[in-house]
C-alpha cells in the first residue's frame, strides 16, 4: 500500500493515497472499529459495509449540529465502543467533521481515521485536524484541533458524485492555486470539470498534489497561528452566506473568493480579479450574487478569524500568493457594504 505519513505536533496522520477501502483490515482492527456515514453513501455503497458496526446519519450540513453528536454517543455506548475502539468515517467534509469530534469527546478521545468519498473532503475536509460542528448560521464554532490516525483515499466513491458535489471540491482545488500554487492555476485554466472527470490519472495526480498542499500548510501551522490562516481564502464571507442562503460549501466559498479578489484589488492593486472570476465560472461555480449585506456582516463578524476589532482577511498579493491581512471591523464592514 501506498503510505506517506505527515507528522504533526503531537502525532501523524497515515495517508493511502489511491486504495481500496477494503484495504482497511490492513490498516486497522475493523472488528473494533464503528464506521460512521450518512444514508446517501450507505445506500450507494451498502456492500461496503456488510458486516461492520456502522453508525448511519441523516445526510446534509443541517445536521451537523450537537443533537446529531449526542445520538451518535448514545449509539457508541450501545455498541459498547471502549477507548480501544478506532472511529471512521466515510463520507464528505460533515462526515469528517462529525467523526473527528465525537472521537476528541468520547472517553476523552479515542482514534478515529477517514474515508472521504466526495473531492471537496479529499482535498480538502479530511485534512489538518479541524473538527467541529454548527451552531445555528455559525459555521464550526463549536470544535477541536485534532488529527487523524489515517486518510484513505479510495476513489470509487467518485463514480457517484453528483456533479454539484464535483464543483464543490473544484472550489477549494482553485483556492489552493489561488493562495499557493500559481502553476496549477494556469493548469486550471487549460481544462475544465469534464476533463477530470475523464482523465483518472490527471484526477488522481491533481487530488494528491492539492492535498499536500493543504498537509504541507498544517504541518508548518497545526494551530492556525500564521500561515494557515490563508486556507481560509474565501471563507470569512463565504461561511457568513453559506447557511443564511443554503448554499454548498463550494458555492459560498466560491462568492467568498470572488468578493476577496474584489477587495484584494481595492485594497492591495491585486491585478488579477477577472481571471480568478473566469476560472470560477469555469467550472461551474457562482462569483457575483446578490445578497444582503447587513444581516451577512453580522454573522461574518462572529467569524473564529476574528480578533477583538479586527478580522484577519485573506487577501491576495498575485495569483499563487496570499496573504493575512488585518482590516478593523468598521473598515471591512465598508468594503463589503461597497461590493
Amino acid at each position: 500500500m501506498d503510505k506517506q505519513t505527515f507528522k504533526f505536533s503531537s502525532s501523524s496522520t497515515n495517508i493511502y493515497f489511491a486504495n481500496g477501502i477494503s484495504h482497511l483490515k490492513e490498516i486497522i482492527d475493523v472488528k473494533h472499529a464503528v464506521f460512521i456515514t450518512d444514508e446517501n453513501i450507505f445506500k450507494l455503497h451498502q456492500k461496503r459495509f456488510k458486516g461492520y458496526n456502522t453508525i448511519v446519519l441523516k445526510a446534509g450540513e443541517e445536521f451537523k449540529t450537537q443533537a446529531t453528536i449526542d445520538s451518535i454517543i448514545e449509539q457508541l455506548i450501545a455498541f459498547e465502543a471502549d477507548r480501544k475502539t478506532i472511529l471512521v468515517g466515510v463520507g464528505g467534509g460533515v462526515i469528517t467533521d462529525m467523526t473527528g469530534y465525537v472521537a476528541s469527546i468520547y472517553m476523552r478521545g479515542i482514534q478515529f481515521g477517514f474515508v472521504p468519498t466526495t473531492l471537496l473532503a479529499l482535498v480538502d475536509a479530511s485534512i489538518g485536524g479541524k473538527n467541529g460542528i454548527d451552531v445555528g448560521v455559525y459555521k464550526n464554532i463549536v470544535g477541536v484541533t485534532r488529527q487523524p490516525f489515517f486518510i484513505l483515499h479510495d476513489l470509487i466513491f467518485l463514480n457517484t458524485l453528483p456533479e454539484s458535489e464535483w464543483q464543490n471540491g473544484f472550489a477549494e482545488i482553485i483556492k489552493h492555486a489561488c493562495i499557493k500554487d500559481a502553476a496549477m492555476f494556469k493548469e486550471l485554466q487549460k481544462h475544465d470539470l469534464q476533463y477530470y472527470r475523464s482523465k483518472k490519472k490527471e484526477l488522481c495526480f491533481l487530488i494528491q498534489r492539492n492535498a499536500k498542499i493543504k498537509l504541507n500548510v498544517v504541518q508548518k501551522d497545526e494551530f492556525e497561528q500564521a500561515d494557515r490562516k490563508l486556507l481560509n481564502f474565501g471563507h470569512t464571507l463565504g461561511h457568513a452566506l453559506e447557511n443564511q442562503y443554503e448554499l454548498s460549501h463550494g458555492q459560498a466559498i466560491s462568492i467568498g473568493m470572488t468578493y476577496a479578489s474584489e477587495i484584494s484589488k481595492t485594497v492591495l492593486g491585486f491585478k488579477y480579479t477577472e481571471s480568478v472570476v473566469e476560472l470560477l465560472a469555469q467550472y461551474g461555480l457562482p462569483t457575483y450574487a446578490a445578497f444582503n449585506k447587513q444581516k451577512v456582516f453580522a454573522v461574518l463578524k462572529m467569524d473564529k478569524k476574528r480578533a477583538r476589532k479586527e478580522m484577519n482577511y485573506i487577501l491576495l498579493e498575485k495569483i499563487g500568493k496570499g496573504i493575512v491581512l488585518p482590516i478593523p471591523l468598521d473598515d471591512l464592514e465598508n468594503l463589503i457594504s461597497n461590493l
